[in-house]
């Protein structure tokens, strides 16, 4: 009798273990934990406890992807309309005055008094979910037998990415066509689609360098400056970009050119933290950057929190970070791949391709490599939205590991 209790108990304890995949969590838990260290300590000199909140958000988005993570993935193939509606009417209300909460020139927040919502956060989902409903359905050949799909689809990214950038908010714009593009490609659809894609996205960058190329022209013709002046140039162009998002272009290709105490000193201070930090860093709490002030306080918690790990715990601490982000990332590939059905292989590739995005994003604005955009690292910048969607999206790659074969 002994003998067989035992028995059950191990084919159950296996059967536990299959039904879920740890090596994402362990990663996720380790870059929450380093996230909590570091906005601590990018405030240690300061009354904030900004940590505190933070692990507030972090332990109500581990409920939410444990929720999301025992709830088979496929129900949402009849509730994403509901959820969809849901996020378009949340982005409508933002923008509305009296409603919509504006903060550093943007209408982005939803002040609901003991949170603000950012309801772009949860517009990403909305979107994966239609565009891999969409795309599970349909039949995708050439061009001409997708134009039909495409063009719904087109409606339903493009909607909520358009209320998105008239808050404005430009980096939660920016990462959602590289998830739905992601999700085109696995859906084999033809390579002349990519071939116009590539051709549409040359041309707008073409067309934003020349909108720059006037717009700095036209700063010095008219002996203006670059921060004081802003919306002069906005005024007279019909590209739709705002100033100071300009301003954040100049500071990366031409940062002699603007204020070096405006929008490029970030940067620049972030460019001295990483640089200073060498193998190992100079300690926990003791990196000058952050404690003096010189990377500005208002966002060395956020956007550039990558920047202060560098500084304090070197070379080798942001290796460790990188290194997490790939066990995260590859085992979302590697999920796709265990998937059971279309729709699953979809949700795990955009998840994964938008984390991406976000990582790459804002690890190269912090170095250098790309103008800054704003875009925060997943489980390791301060926000309360940006964490409980980070845990949403991650509970359904886990459910698709969980649900990729049925069980008896």
């Amino acid at each position: 009798m002994l003998s067989r209790a035992t028995d059950y108990l191990s084919v159950f304890k296996t059967a536990t273990r299959a039904r879920w995949d740890l090596l994402s969590p362990f990663a996720l838990l380790a870059l929450s934990s380093i996230g909590v260290a570091f906005i601590y300590s990018a405030q240690f000199s300061t009354p904030l406890a900004n940590w505190i909140n933070q692990l507030v958000w972090l332990t109500a988005g581990a409920g939410i992807y444990v929720a999301v993570s025992l709830v088979d993935y496929r129900i949402w193939l009849s509730i994403w309309h509901w959820f969809y509606l849901a996020c378009l009417l949340l982005l409508i209300l933002v923008l509305l005055p009296g409603i919509g909460e504006e903060r550093y020139g943007a209408q982005r927040w939803l002040d609901f008094g003991i949170f603000a919502l950012q309801p772009s956060e949860p517009a990403k989902a909305a979107v994966l979910f239609a565009t891999a409903s969409m795309l599970m359905r349909a039949r995708l050949g050439s061009i001409r037998q997708s134009l039909d799909t495409l063009g719904k689809l087109a409606l339903a990214a493009g909607g909520p990415m358009l209320l998105i950038l008239l808050q404005p908010d430009l980096k939660s714009a920016i990462v959602l066509p590289p998830m739905v593009f992601s999700m085109l490609y696995v859906s084999r659809l033809s390579s002349r689609f990519f071939a116009g894609a590539l051709g549409a996205f040359l041309v707008v960058v073409s067309l934003v360098a020349w909108d720059m190329r006037g717009y700095m022209k036209f700063i010095e013709d008219n002996n203006l400056s670059y921060q004081r002046d802003r919306g002069r140039y906005e005024a007279t162009s019909w590209i739709p970009l705002k100033d100071y998002q300009r301003n954040r272009i100049v500071s990366f290709v031409a940062p002699d050119k603007i204020d070096p105490m405006g929008i490029g000193w970030n940067q620049r201070q972030s460019l001295i933290s990483v640089g200073s930090g060498g193998l190992t860093g100079k300690g926990w709490t003791e990196g000058t950057q952050a404690q003096l002030g010189y990377l500005p306080r208002a966002v060395a918690h956020n956007d550039f929190i990558f920047s202060v790990i560098a500084e304090e715990r070197g070379f080798l601490g942001s290796l460790t970070v990188l290194g997490l982000f790939g066990i995260v990332l590859i085992n979302g590939i590697r999920i796709a791949g265990l998937a059971r059905d279309r729709f699953g292989t979809l949700l795990a590739v955009g998840v994964t391709v938008l984390f991406a995005v976000h990582v790459f994003v804002n690890i190269a604005m912090t170095i250098g490599l790309v103008p800054i955009t704003g875009i925060p690292l997943p489980f390791i910048s301060y926000g309360g939205s940006f964490v409980l969607s980070c845990c949403l999206l991650q509970g359904l790659v886990q459910s698709v590991y969980r649900f990729r074969k049925d069980f008896t």
